[in-house]
C-alpha cells in the first residue's frame, strides 16, 4: 500500500519518503528491492505476519477486484514519534487507508500538517475510513463502490475539506473544489491499456505534481489524466519511462492549442 504512489512521485522528482510495513521474507525482500529508486528513501518496520500480499484480477475496462492473500498486521508495534522530524520537513503527507497508518493521523494533527488520503473503493459508508476522512484535508477516491459519488464529495467541501477527487476508469475523473467548482476530464484514449494496476496511484501523483507548481485545478487533473494514461501502457504500477520531461512534453501535446 503506498508504493505506487511513491515510485511515481519519486519518477517526478519529488524528494519521497515512504513507510511501510514489510515481512521478514522473500516477498519483504522483493518489496525493498523494487523501491531502491532515486529520490526515494523507504523505511520499513518488519510486520510479524509476514508482508501484505493481495490479487488484483481486472479487466479491460480497468475496473479492480483485490483479493487479500495475506493482510498486514492491524496493531504492530512502531514507535510513531519517530516520523515527526520528516513530518516536519514535509511539504506534502500522504497517510495510506492500512490500519496501522490510522494512528499516525493525530500525529500529522499535532504538527498541524494536512493530510491527503486516497479512499480507493469506498462505498460511502465503511466505517472502516471514517478516521482517515475526518483527517484528511485533501481527498481521493475512485467510484468503482460510489456510483452516486457526488454527494459524497459535495458532503466532504461542506465539512470544510478543501478537495475531493474521484476517478472513474475508462468515465475520466470528477473534482470538487472548496469554491464549489465541479470539475471534469475525460481520459486520453490514445493511450492503450496493458494493465490498470497503479492508474489510481498514478492519477493521484500527477495530480500533485500540477498542485506543487500551483497549477489550476484543471491542469492539475489533466496532469493526472496524462500520468495514468502513461501507467496503463506499463506493465508495471507506474510507467517506467515516466520523467518530467515526457509528462511536460505530453501535456503540451494534448492540451495547448
Amino acid at each position: 500500500t503506498g508504493a505506487g504512489k511513491a515510485l511515481t512521485l519519486s519518477k517526478l522528482e519529488f524528494n519521497t519518503t515512504f513507510h511501510s510495513l514489510i515481512g521478514n521474507d522473500t516477498f519483504g525482500e522483493k518489496v525493498q528491492s523494487l523501491l531502491q529508486e532515486p529520490n526515494l528513501n523507504f523505511i520499513s518496520d518488519i510486520d510479524p505476519k509476514g508482508t501484505e500480499r493481495h490479487l488484483n484480477i481486472m479487466n479491460s475496462r480497468g475496473e479492480r477486484i483485490s483479493i487479500f492473500m495475506n493482510p498486514s498486521s492491524d496493531t504492530p508495534t512502531i514507535n510513531y514519534s519517530k516520523f515527526e522530524k520528516k513530518l516536519v520537513k514535509s511539504d506534502y503527507v500522504i497517510v495510506n487507508i492500512a490500519n496501522y497508518c490510522r494512528h499516525i493521523l493525530s500525529v500529522c494533527e499535532k504538527l498541524n500538517k494536512e493530510v491527503w488520503t486516497d479512499l480507493h473503493d469506498y462505498d460511502g459508508k465503511n466505517v472502516y475510513h471514517q478516521d482517515f476522512i475526518n483527517a484528511a484535508a485533501y481527498i481521493f477516491l475512485s467510484s468503482d463502490n460510489l456510483p452516486d459519488y457526488k454527494p459524497f464529495m459535495k458532503a466532504q467541501i461542506d465539512n470544510g475539506k478543501e478537495l475531493v477527487v474521484c476517478t472513474h476508469g475508462k468515465g475520466g475523473a470528477t473534482a470538487y473544489t472548496k469554491e464549489g467548482v465541479w470539475i471534469e476530464v475525460p481520459i486520453i484514449d490514445n493511450y492503450k491499456m496493458n494493465n490498470a494496476n497503479g492508474a489510481g496511484d498514478s492519477f493521484f501523483s500527477g495530480f500533485l505534481y500540477g498542485f506543487s507548481k500551483g497549477y489550476g485545478m484543471k491542469k492539475c487533473m489533466q496532469f493526472g489524466t496524462i500520468i495514468s494514461g502513461l501507467c496503463i501502457e506499463s506493465e508495471a504500477i507506474t510507467s517506467n519511462k515516466l520523467s518530467k520531461e515526457l509528462v511536460e512534453s505530453e501535456f503540451s501535446k494534448y492540451y495547448v492549442k
